[in-house]
């Protein structure tokens, strides 16, 4: 999917996808010792969208951080 596609979703629903990623990325890594795994590149893909939602919850966690210490420092 694309990063664009995930930053729409809500953290909940990031967080639920990335459980879903994982767990099929354990899947195919069995696959591909049991050499039953079709398309290798697969692997290579669910990697690269577990890093993408990473990386999006990052940046969300960064921006709720920053808007905290805004509202901290007006505050004072």
């Amino acid at each position: 999917m694309k990063a664009q596609h995930y930053r729409e979703m809500s953290t909940d629903e990031i967080e639920t996808k990335l459980e879903e990623l994982q767990r099929h990325l354990f899947d195919l890594r069995s696959q591909a010792v049991t050499e039953k795994l079709e398309n290798s590149k697969a692997i290579t893909n669910v990697k690269r969208d577990i890093a993408r939602i990473k990386t999006i919850l990052h940046e969300n966690s960064e921006k709720l951080t920053a808007e905290i210490a805004k509202s901290a420092e007006k505050k004072q």
